[in-house]
Formats: structure tokens, sequence, C-alpha cells
């Protein structure tokens, strides 16, 4: 199992109400538009996570896992690797209910979007609470 940590912070614009994917990005800024963002100021972004977690990310039947931790809630969504997601948004990450693949996909087929997440760890990001994301891979080559 390979692993990639990031932390950001939440903003007073998070909602988490978004269906279909879940996003932490490096902007400083979110506009209540924005509402599959769950955090802001990210210190990391996927072209910066380490090529052999990226190749691990790269197969079918990679599961990965994303784990968000929130002033003591944890929030963990499961999904899958694909051989399309090439880890090189230099902005931002995000996470997929679908299969739509583009450079800042982190996983596809996630068990569920922002609009999932425990309300009580939307609200400590909505009061500007730090976060630890904790993304790891497991593969049947990793």
């Amino acid at each position: 199992m390979r692993e990639e940590v990031v932390h950001a912070r939440g903003h007073e614009h998070v909602s988490a109400r978004h269906a279909s994917t879940f996003e932490v990005t490096t902007d400083d800024w979110l506009t209540p538009a924005g509402d599959c963002i769950l955090a802001v100021e990210a210190d990391r972004t996927p072209a910066e996570f380490d090529p052999t977690f990226v190749e691990a990310c790269q197969s079918e039947d990679a599961r990965i896992i994303a784990t968000f931790e929130v002033d003591g809630v944890t929030e963990r969504v499961e999904g899958h690797g694909h051989p399309k997601l090439t880890f090189e948004g230099d902005r931002s990450m995000v996470g997929r209910t679908s299969d739509h693949t583009d450079d800042r996909t982190i996983m596809l087929g996630a068990e569920f979007a922002a609009e999932g997440f425990d309300r009580d760890l939307v609200s400590a990001l909505a009061d500007g609470a730090e976060l630890t994301l904790t993304l790891r891979v497991d593969a049947a080559d990793a």
C-alpha cells in the first residue's frame, strides 16, 4: 500500500452539495458555486505525487482510499484506479463517482461525492478547520 498526504483548510463557502464529485484545491478562495470543493490552500497537487503512487493508481484493479480527517471527524471514501489517470493536475484534485477522467482526477467510481460527506465534517470545514487528506492505493502489484 502506498500513500500521499495533503494538508488543506476549510472555507466559509464549503457546502459539499455536489452529487458526483468532491474536490480539494490549492486556490485560496472559494465561491458559493464551488459546491464540490471541500477544502482550499492544499499544500500539494497530484502533479507532485510520487511516480510509484501514480503508477499503482493506473491499474483498473487498484483500490484507492481517500481519508479525510477534520477536528476529530474522519470520513473515508473508496474508489478505483484506471490507466487514464494521469495525476498531472497542478491546481486541484477531484474524486469522481463516474468514470470521467482529466488531469485532476484522483479516483473513479467513488462510493459517494461531496453531498455524501458527514455534515459535522462539512460544518467544521465551513468554519475553516484544517484538513488532512490521506490517499492510499492498494494495487495487486503495489
